[in-house]
């Protein structure tokens, strides 16, 4: 995707990420909402109750920082939720937001994605925090997912969906994509037995390849976000990502 796409070019951009999404399984009907900050700081949104797969260009909304509306139509009532995330994350530009089925079994069943299975994943986005249960299109579901955006840049959020950030509409869809397919992987390998982690000093191996590959995805294990188990593992170069500590 460009790197200063026009209105136009976004609007269709959300559209096609929107339908995307209901194509892969990943939303049903109205499920899910995307959205793009642009440079002065407004977002552009998918609209409220609409079936995604017949979402067109010109019924994304346009709003304010704040998600209000400064045109017609009606935001996508979780708005609150992608606000939030813009504001703990000065460096995103979009928002992809959808139901990935395996992903939120897991949060059902109460189990969680920080446990260091997968390669691809360590070195990406390192693990996938859960949010805690929040009422879906009010602050209590917002409030968590400020917490945890803030050094991930993918989060299930319990009962309910996953959150992906990204620095264009095609970044966060990618980890949409990575949340599901190693949540998929994962849910094979607890079928056939046990799924083992992998060590600290391997995932220490792992994330020091990070730089060489020009990854700078904001890493669980490098913020330590939620990783009490992996505290003495920390990249020490860049792309370590916005961590607690430096809220």
């Amino acid at each position: 995707m460009s790197a200063s796409p026009d209105l136009v070019t976004l609007r269709r951009q959300i559209a096609e990420i929107a339908r995307l999404c209901w194509e892969r399984g990943y939303i049903g009907a109205v499920d899910g909402n995307v959205s793009v900050r642009l440079d002065d700081g407004s977002l552009l949104v998918t609209p409220s109750g609409t079936i995604k797969f017949l979402l067109e260009p010109d019924m994304i909304v346009h709003t304010d920082a704040r998600g209000v509306p400064s045109g017609g139509g009606r935001a996508s009532s979780e708005i609150r939720m992608h606000v939030v995330c813009y504001e703990e994350r000065p460096d995103i530009r979009a928002i992809v937001h959808a139901h990935p089925p395996t992903a939120v079994a897991f949060s059902l069943a109460g189990l969680d994605m920080m446990q260091a299975l997968i390669p691809e994943l360590v070195v990406t986005l390192g693990a996938v925090p859960t949010a805690p249960y929040g009422t879906p299109g009010t602050d209590e579901l917002a409030r968590p997912v400020r917490e945890l955006i803030r050094c991930a840049d993918a989060v299930i959020m319990e009962r309910h969906g996953a959150i992906c950030v990204g620095l264009d509409l095609l970044d966060a869809y990618k980890k949409l994509e990575q949340v599901e397919h190693n949540a998929r992987i994962t849910f094979m390998a607890r079928l056939l037995g046990q799924a083992r982690e992998m060590s600290p000093d391997e995932v220490k191996r792992l994330l020091a390849t990070r730089q060489d590959l020009g990854i700078a995805t904001t890493n669980v294990y490098c913020t330590h976000c939620g990783m009490p188990g992996f505290a003495g593992v920390r990249l020490g170069t860049g792309g370590e990502g916005r961590g607690r500590e430096e809220k």
